[in-house]
């Protein structure tokens, strides 16, 4: 009997030597976490509308590696065609953002000794990227541009246009002093009226978007209205994002103030796309996606967001 139960207990210590190496062999198992996009929701492109949109990334990357990481979540889940950035301060941190998007590539301008201008952009699809280059370079100090505006030269779909990238001087009083030199309202003014007849002489009866962090507001008297030299030509310009300017506080590119500073202006042979029932122009709430809303946004991203058009050519 004594035999019997010795060799019951040497069986179930067997087993449960057995059973146990078994279940210590699962907990071991490596499991890879599921990465959640908080951005998924705001998805905006399509396969067959060209979109362009244009962001100011204060200072990228603001919070280094986690300012990546969340930069490559909100583009992928965006979808966007052409990116236009602002503020663009480390070069190799802009490398790893390029690198850690599937199918884009960017271009990052470095002629500014600080922050600069660059471009994403979708490759494989009906986007074709030419040519990057600067404008309006040596113009004499005070520089009403603040940085040489990055031009992306592209079709969609074969049809060519060019998207004209800046970042105006920002500050003010309101007022436009004119002739007083380094007024940053008068500085914005020039700047409008610099790259008004530079896209007359140069990019004449052909689609233009010009886009950028221009640092005022559309809706400003005429008087002190720094983008009056393309208000004053309805028939060949329009503030595709005007409405927004108009519109709710809630609905502006820049919460902290809030303004509506970001802006998005096309040449007359795309009003005729503009009308299309696909437009969209929109500022991409992304702070509605993360926990803390606005504030982790601003510590992890920018002061500002996007701003995008979206239409078919």
């Amino acid at each position: 009997m004594r035999q019997m139960i010795q060799r019951i207990g040497i069986g179930i210590l067997l087993l449960a030597a057995i059973f146990g190496l078994a279940s210590c062999g699962s907990s071991e198992k490596s499991v890879v976490p599921v990465v959640v996009n908080p951005f998924a929701g705001a998805t905006v492109g399509t396969d067959t509308t060209l979109e362009i949109a244009t962001w100011n990334l204060e200072r990228f990357a603001k919070a280094d590696d986690e300012t990546v990481e969340k930069v490559i979540q909100a583009v992928e889940a965006m979808d966007i065609d052409i990116i236009a950035l602002q503020e663009i301060s480390n070069s190799l941190e802009f490398k790893a953002l390029v690198d850690g998007l599937d199918g884009w590539d960017g271009f990052q301008a470095t002629s500014h000794s600080y922050i600069n201008l660059a471009f994403l952009y979708k490759t494989g699809g009906k986007l074709e990227v030419d040519t990057f280059y600067e404008i309006l370079a040596g113009l004499p100090w005070p520089d009403p541009l603040n940085r040489n505006p990055l031009v992306l030269s592209g079709s969609f779909d074969g049809k060519s246009f060019v998207v004209i990238n800046n970042h105006y001087w920002c500050c003010g009083n309101g007022t436009i002093d004119e002739g007083t030199a380094d007024d940053r309202e008068f500085l914005r003014l020039q700047a409008s009226q610099v790259l008004d007849e530079y896209i007359r002489d140069n990019f004449a009866g052909q689609r233009v978007v010009m886009v950028g962090d221009l640092n005022d507001e559309l809706t400003d008297s005429a008087a002190n209205n720094v983008f009056q030299p393309f208000l004053d030509a309805p028939d060949l310009y329009r503030f595709v994002d005007m409405e927004i300017a108009q519109g709710a506080t809630s609905s502006w590119s820049y919460p902290k103030w809030p303004s509506h500073l970001d802006h998005i202006l096309i040449s007359a042979p795309l009003f005729d796309s503009f009308q299309g029932k696909t437009t969209l122009v929109q500022v991409v709430p992304l702070h509605t996606f993360l926990t803390y809303g606005f504030n982790q946004y601003d510590d992890l991203i920018s002061d500002h967001l996007p701003v995008v058009l979206k239409l078919e050519l």
